[in-house]
């Protein structure tokens, strides 16, 4: 049996749906592939044209002329469909190609950010390595310096020797001709001297007599000369030491590899340099002083039994102390942890506080003397001293404080025997645990209210006394409170052996 034939209409349908089809085919391939609805509509067009140019429907003899038959209005239909579907494809085409010129416009926008980000960070690499250029030159003039004062040092020392081994040459020989003169003097002594024997010997007491005179001069040379050199080994030792301690740890963080100079200076600096051990280190201020230093300025000193580090010397009439505490414009928060209060913190030339551990190896070396400057609002400056003793840390650094002076009253004298207290880290007795939320700071609390030199630094009146009571404040037992603007704390050896009442 033979398919059965559709009707004219069914084809018509099965036209349309097929149209209908191939657009939605074209549109899905037009996202993602715009070129191809270009592709599709020139095909279409071209059979368009085609069907044009080869279609010429052949009239029947005896139909009518006065209207299209039914096959030309079917092909105008078709050809209505088309000029649609190439409609419909040139806008998804438009559309596509909006989207890819926005994305590719937001890809270049991209590339240009990156590009501009890359500029940047070339330009501080630049200025970071120009930094590293100019600090290599000044760790270069200090080597060659230090070289210099290195060799100075040693040709003074080579030449002090031979002075010294000439004048003991001369001595020798002194006194071996007034052995002899001696000798002479005591024949001539038992006959008649003549004169031109009285005038010889007169001449060579004088030649004796200039020869001590010389011998004099050239000990007391070599007596200055040796202070000179003490003098100048302290301050290479306090620059070594500086350079090793400060200037150089950032330096070797920094890639020296590239700059084998560099680090030969390095090296040749901190191991090399002098021969001087850290031994050699002064224990204190006041011995540094004592070896003729009076210039106020940070120093390295190394007391028994601990490590070097800096301090602040202050020089003045009484000798060398070392300052211990500094406040003199909030620039530091001092509302630390007991960790911060045992190493120190803060910037030695300003506001610092130097650290129990260092204040502790400072107090164990014998008793000493405890100063305590203040300066108030008002510029009335006041001062307080005393002699105490610290504890170590199995102790809590507990204060042990006697025999008070000053112009202050004395706002400490009830503290002595008190351990050392933070914000986390509460030694104060069981009676005055609820205190702790009245103190900020770090300090020997043995009380609500009393002294306290590390608390907030308030540039305003403070207004209500738990406020106060967190501020820097002078306070003895039932006076008045002394709300404070500097504040500094320093000690120094006690002339002799402490002794508590």
């Amino acid at each position: 049996m033979s398919d059965p034939v559709p009707s004219p209409r069914a084809k018509r349908e099965g036209g349309v749906n097929g149209g209908e089809l191939g657009a939605r085919l074209i549109q899905q391939d037009a996202k993602s592939n715009p070129g191809a609805l270009i592709t599709h509509s020139l095909i279409n067009q071209s059979k368009v044209e085609k069907s044009q140019t080869t279609f010429q429907p052949t009239q029947h003899p005896h139909a009518s002329t006065t209207g299209p038959s039914p096959t030309e209005a079917k092909s105008r239909f078709a050809m209505l469909d088309d000029v649609r579907l190439l409609a419909n494809g040139l806008l998804q085409l438009g559309q596509s190609l909006r989207e890819f010129v926005h994305k590719t416009k937001a890809q270049i926008n991209d590339i240009f950010q990156k590009l501009n980000i890359f500029d940047r960070s070339f330009y501080q690499l630049s200025v970071v390595t120009s930094e590293i250029k100019e600090e290599e030159m000044e760790l270069k003039k200090t080597t060659n310096y230090l070289k210099a004062n290195n060799e100075e040092i040693k040709n003074l020392s080579l030449e002090i020797n031979s002075k010294i081994n000439g004048i003991i040459h001369e001595r020798t020989k002194l006194q071996s001709k007034v052995g002899n003169l001696e000798e002479r003097l005591k024949g001539l002594s038992q006959s008649l001297v003549p004169a031109e024997q009285l005038s010889e010997i007169t001449t060579l007491r004088d030649v004796i007599d200039a020869q001590e005179r010389t011998i004099t001069n050239l000990l007391k040379a070599v007596k200055e000369q040796h202070d000179q050199l003490d003098h100048q080994k302290v301050k290479i030792k306090n620059l070594e030491e500086k350079l090793s301690y400060d200037s150089f740890q950032d330096t070797v963080d920094k890639p020296l590899d590239s700059d084998p100079a560099a680090q030969n200076m390095f090296e040749y600096l901190t191991v090399n340099s002098t021969g001087l051990d850290t031994n050699d280190l002064p224990v204190d201020c006041s011995e540094l002083y004592n070896k003729g230093e009076a210039n106020s300025g940070v120093y390295v000193i190394k007391p028994n039994r601990s490590e070097p580090f800096n301090v602040y010397c202050e020089m003045d009439s009484d000798g060398g102390s070392t300052v211990i505490q500094h406040r003199i414009d909030g620039s530091v928060d001092f509302d630390q942890t007991w960790e911060k209060y045992e190493e120190g913190f803060g910037d030695l030339e300003k506001d610092f506080w130097l650290g129990l551990k260092k204040i502790h190896s400072l107090a164990q070396q014998g008793a000493s003397i405890l100063r305590i400057y203040l300066e108030d609002w008002k510029e009335e400056k006041h001062w307080a001293e005393y002699r105490f003793l610290l504890d170590g840390r199995s102790k809590d650094y507990t204060l042990h404080v006697s025999q008070f002076s000053g112009s202050l009253p004395n706002a400490i004298a009830n503290i002595t025997g008190t351990r050392f207290s933070t914000k986390d880290r509460n030694n104060m007795s069981q009676q005055n645990n609820f205190c702790t939320r009245n103190y900020s700071g770090g300090w020997w609390f043995n009380g609500c209210g009393e002294t306290n030199l590390n608390g907030r630094y308030l540039w305003l009146r403070a207004k209500g006394r738990s406020a106060r009571r967190k501020g820097i404040h002078w306070k003895p037992g039932t006076g008045p409170s002394y709300s404070l603007r500097l504040t500094k704390i320093t000690m120094r050896p006690a002339p002799t052996p402490n002794t508590y009442n």
